[in-house]
């Protein structure tokens, strides 16, 4: 009993030391478990943010990489025009030259010599229906002075001859081929000698106006000096005195050649000749003939 007693009274109070000693330790237990779950969280935020980083550096060089794509395609662009751009100064100066200008319209002033293949007749001058009083006619030479211009069309004839260029030219011509021709008694007379006046004949201007539309080739582009010929071209003539029955428009084909010569920047000089055929006689009248002179010219 007293052995009862004492075992007793020795487990009571190792039971109370052990209720002491759980107490106390289980808030620290508790403790340390709440400081685990918290770096373990800690961590799993740590490692998001990791990931995100490395998605936003994945993004971010693979933007750098199109970046270096886009420059490196714009500088080989730039390269190439910059290229093709030296290789087209490059063939323009070999084709036409440093001292040489090169143009592609051109406005020019001739004058020279003229001639008619014929004797003009006329109303006024000589006349057949009324032969009366002075029946004259003018001298077969003359002179001529006109302008046109040259616009260019193409400076290979459309890809198939190189360094020739066709020009459409269109140009006025005035010709003179007298200015004191006798007129005619019935009407180049003052009176006329059909109301009784005598012999009294005025001068009487024969001349000709004549416009044309042509086509003109140029050889040698580059070259100071370029031949150029009109193998055809269209030429209106109006000329003075009318005929006989007052025609004084008459259509023909023209002919041309001669000599451009570059004498400083824009400026040239040349010469060239003409012929023009009209279809026989116009009224009795035949109007072909011919001119040669010089010109001065200015590109533009």
């Amino acid at each position: 009993m007293q052995t009862f007693f004492r075992k007793t009274t020795l487990r009571i109070p190792l039971a109370c030391l052990s209720v002491a000693v759980l107490t106390i330790a289980a808030p620290y237990s508790w403790a340390r478990d709440s400081a685990n779950d918290r770096i373990r969280l800690l961590e799993q935020k740590l490692q998001s943010i990791q990931l995100e980083l490395e998605r936003v550096k994945s993004e971010s060089s693979q933007a750098t990489e199109k970046v270096n794509t886009i420059e490196k395609t714009t500088n080989q662009n730039v390269q190439k025009v910059s290229s093709d751009l030296e290789q087209t100064k490059a063939k323009m100066k070999e084709r036409v030259g440093d001292d040489v200008t090169e143009k592609t319209r051109m406005l020019f002033f001739r004058g020279g010599f003229a001639h008619m293949m014929n004797h003009r007749d006329g109303v006024t001058i000589k006349n057949e229906v009324l032969p009366i009083g002075a029946q004259d006619r003018s001298d077969k030479d003359g002179w001529y002075a006109g302008a046109g211009f040259d616009w260019g069309l193409t400076r290979d004839v459309w890809g198939y001859i190189p360094k020739t260029t066709v020009f459409a030219e269109l140009m006025v011509e005035y010709k003179q081929f007298g200015s004191h021709v006798l007129g005619n008694g019935a009407v180049g007379n003052a009176p006329s000698m059909l109301a009784g006046g005598s012999l009294n004949p005025i001068n009487v201007t024969v001349n000709q106006l004549t416009i044309t539309a042509s086509p003109k080739i140029k050889f040698f582009e580059g070259s100071k000096i370029r031949p150029w010929v009109i193998p055809a071209g269209l030429a209106i003539h109006v000329m003075s005195p009318p005929s006989e029955s007052i025609t004084y428009i008459v259509p023909g084909v023209q002919f041309g050649a001669g000599i451009d010569y570059n004498i400083w920047k824009d400026f040239f000089i040349g010469i060239d000749g003409r012929y023009q055929l009209t279809a026989g006689k116009t009224d009795d009248i035949n109007l072909s003939g011919m001119t040669a002179g010089g010109y001065l010219g200015i590109g533009f």
